[in-house]
């Protein structure tokens, strides 16, 4: 196995075993969606997880302490904030081996209904909070012999779409930030991914938008219609489904991935597709 990267593998009755015993772990936006997901994901497989979120849950508390995950409030916007995190898994933990950087927010406005006060939120939040944790994650990553980050991105980094521009712009530059790194630390042994979900269940974004509808199961339709797996399926995409791929990604599994963009979209950024009945 390669020193430093997060996971080792096992086996068990043929099945290969993702084992982050003895690793620590920084999700950040862990409270819930894909962070809350992956944290307790992480955690099942033995890493040890600081999440920190926005706004941490109560009704977390208990399934976080059954699992060993620490909850910190945490405003990625905040440069302080992030690196108070991190520091604060290095001192509990005795290291860092994963970074998770998922918090994100959208934001569906046309260019000239969108104040300067919302593009800054967008992409201080959905990029700036990215480089604020890689820039302090880094030395602890490499101090430990390597690691694995993973950026929550979207397929609208993949694809531009007209309803959200700003935030189309926020997720092709962490998907070109994480190829950037990927470059300039691979003699670190540091890999760098991105997850490019389409629209995901059970997400505050998803969750808030589906409240303000005045009819909840057309807009329902509408997301699960856009993805022509995802329709075939009759289904979005679940947080669960998410996290498994950034375990993945994080693990031993993928020691020689790095820089690459993971799709979770249901084809919803491959291009037209077909005409179902």
């Amino acid at each position: 196995m390669i020193p430093g990267v997060a996971g080792k593998l096992g086996r068990f009755r043929g099945k290969i075993l993702v084992d982050l015993k003895g690793r620590v772990a920084v999700v950040t936006g862990g409270s819930s969606g894909i962070g809350r997901a992956t944290a307790l994901r992480l955690a099942e497989h033995g890493a040890r997880v600081f999440a920190g979120d926005l706004r941490p849950l109560d009704e977390n508390r208990e399934p976080f302490a059954a699992r060993g995950i620490v909850q910190f409030p945490c405003d990625v916007r905040s440069e302080a904030q992030v690196q108070a995190l991190i520091e604060q898994a290095v001192r509990d933990g005795g290291a860092l081996h994963i970074l998770v950087s998922n918090a994100g927010i959208d934001l569906e406005k046309q260019l000239p209904d969108v104040s300067e006060a919302e593009w800054d939120a967008c992409l201080d939040t959905n990029l700036k909070g990215s480089f604020f944790a890689c820039k302090h994650a880094i030395p602890h990553l490499r101090h430990a012999g390597g690691g694995a980050v993973v950026f929550t991105s979207s397929n609208a980094g993949l694809l531009p779409r007209a309803h959200d521009p700003v935030y189309c712009v926020s997720k092709a530059a962490l998907n070109a930030l994480a190829a950037g790194l990927a470059l300039c630390h691979a003699p670190d042994k540091i890999r760098f991914n991105a997850v490019c979900p389409g629209p995901v269940s059970h997400t505050r974004t998803i969750d808030n938008e589906l409240a303000k509808s005045a009819d909840r199961r057309a807009l329902e339709q509408r997301y699960i219609a856009a993805s022509p797996l995802a329709r075939a399926l009759g289904r979005m995409i679940t947080p669960e489904e998410v996290a498994e791929a950034i375990l993945y990604l994080v693990s031993d599994a993928a020691a020689l991935v790095t820089g690459t963009v993971l799709r979770i979209d249901g084809g919803k950024s491959l291009g037209v597709p077909p005409q179902m009945p």
